[in-house]
């Protein structure tokens, strides 16, 4: 059967009671007056008598016939290059955690936002921030300097990017390191573990063995450079690792999880 396209004002599908759109099982008092599920469950039994029409009545009715329309009504994810249609009251939901949700520019003062491949062509583009391409479970090893912390991991199998970010603490001279992927911050599978670790510098003496690693998980945002600067999981490196040229030797694996 050939489907037909149709417009109409979707505000008519939304609750009159919270203003969302309506989510089934949808009920009705006697006057025919709506509610949505949300509605009837959260209401207290006295604010649950239809207050917009003169007979009233408790919102106690199935309406089948509008849950159905509810169910056959799908609206297109206003996202550039999702293309994806949902159903009108899961659209919150899936523009939440849309892979192609858009994604702010990590320099500070830009102001560009756009879908993460788009992001990734922007930056590499018109900011000069290193980019390094990754593979997931192969360790990179990097000269990160202190002086231009930030740089992009771009992944080759599934054109992720990720973004690092390296600081002095307020606490003694320690220097934190996170690493941020980007995407939406509630986006579903697959998660990221990064593993990063640091050692001696180059040119030390054999020998010495002076190392410190962390495994956490990536944070994601569609705000990289925010999250990055404010992570509270984060990389910390002592002053006594790094190169006279104020460089952190940083060892860098990240690993994808699809479970």
């Amino acid at each position: 059967m050939k489907l037909s396209v149709v417009s109409m004002d979707l505000t008519l599908l939304h609750c009159p009671l919270c203003l969302r759109p309506l989510k089934p099982p949808v009920y009705e008092c006697k006057g025919g007056h709506l509610a949505c599920a949300d509605c009837h469950v959260e209401l207290p039994g006295n604010q649950r008598q239809c207050q917009k029409c003169e007979r009233g009545g408790a919102f106690d009715v199935r309406n089948t016939a509008v849950d159905a329309v509810l169910s056959s009504v799908r609206v297109e994810c206003l996202h550039e290059g999702c293309g994806l249609y949902v159903t009108d009251h899961k659209l919150t939901d899936h523009q939440s955690v849309c892979l192609l949700a858009p994604c702010k520019c990590p320099v500070p003062v830009c102001g560009y936002e756009g879908p993460p491949p788009a992001l990734s062509h922007h930056i590499s583009t018109m900011h000069p921030m290193p980019m390094h391409r990754i593979q997931y479970g192969k360790v990179l090893q990097l000269q990160v300097p202190l002086s231009e912390p930030r740089l992009l991991l771009f992944a080759e199998e599934d054109g992720r990017t990720f973004f690092l970010v390296g600081g002095m603490l307020d606490i003694g001279a320690l220097i934190a390191v996170s690493i941020v992927c980007n995407r939406a911050g509630s986006s579903p599978l697959p998660h990221y573990m990064a593993k990063l670790w640091a050692n001696d510098p180059p040119g030390e003496p054999k020998g010495r063995t002076d190392a410190v690693k962390v495994e956490m998980e990536v944070t994601s945002s569609k705000d990289p450079g925010d999250v990055a600067v404010q992570e509270l999981t984060f990389f910390t490196v002592p002053p006594k690792l790094l190169a006279g040229a104020k460089l952190v030797s940083l060892h860098i694996q990240i690993d994808k999880l699809t479970y």
